[in-house]
């Protein structure tokens, strides 16, 4: 499990996280939601150590996030911050094979070329395999970078935001992955925007507010009218679709 005892994090004399106290379960995909600056994304850094925790303790299965060395590290946890930065004239398989480096530490073999072919093929990318990322469009780029943190091939996976450039398809094809890697024992964190995508695939779900936990539980708890409502600032509507909650905010 991922355990978050006491976090309080600051950018300069904003206080972005307050004294957050969290257990994110094993084997389940836990969503992040909340407005823009409630402290999603800088809670995930904090948990994949992208940046340093100020105040406070995050594990990770066990694994103290500020003590443990980072090749330790990176055999608990992938992660796909936002806006993933890679040399362009890097072709996609080589970006997806980063992945394997911190099994194979520079001498991949054939379990790392089998894993790498599967997250390609995983992901829609073996058609792609011999472009460089310079001329992939957005999502196709943001497929690649999913496929570099799927071939990592470690117990948990953390995501920032990761639905951002998809089209529909491919969003949804990616829960679908997300699902099935859940259902052998992996667990996923990730930031999600279009709550939705949460509603329907999320077993765990973390709603934050200016830098606190607003409401935490499982998607029938959370997406309420009354909790989205005081997350949101505004009057929703939710119904239920096959046993799901569905939020009708574009109405």
């Amino acid at each position: 499990m991922i355990r978050v005892e006491g976090v309080s994090h600051r950018i300069g004399k904003a206080d972005v996280l307050r004294d957050i106290g969290l257990t994110l379960p094993e084997g389940r995909i836990t969503a992040l939601i909340g407005p823009n600056g409630a402290g999603k994304s800088t809670l995930l850094s904090l948990i994949a150590r992208l940046a340093p925790v100020q105040a406070g303790r995050i594990t990770v299965a066990g694994h103290d996030v500020t003590t443990t060395p980072s090749a330790a590290l990176a055999r608990v946890m992938a992660i796909l911050p936002q806006n993933a930065a890679v040399m362009s004239r890097l072709r996609v398989a080589e970006l997806v094979a980063f992945g394997r480096w911190p099994h194979h530490q520079g001498r991949p073999g054939p379990a790392d070329t089998a894993q790498v072919e599967t997250a390609l093929e995983a992901f829609g990318l073996l058609p792609l395999r011999h472009r460089f990322l310079n001329e992939l469009s957005g999502g196709q780029r943001q497929r690649a970078h999913l496929a570099m943190a799927f071939a990592q091939d470690t117990p948990w996976l953390l995501l920032d935001e990761p639905l951002a450039a998809l089209d529909m398809a491919h969003g949804r094809a990616l829960m679908q992955r997300l699902a099935v890697l859940r259902d052998t024992g992996r667990s996923i964190v990730m930031v999600v925007h279009e709550i939705n995508f949460a509603a329907a695939w999320a077993d765990h779900v973390v709603a934050l507010k200016d830098g606190r936990v607003a409401a935490e539980g499982s998607p029938a708890q959370v997406f309420t009218p009354d909790t989205l409502g005081r997350i949101y600032d505004m009057p929703l509507r939710v119904q239920e679709v096959e046993g799901r909650p569905l939020v009708l905010h574009h109405l």
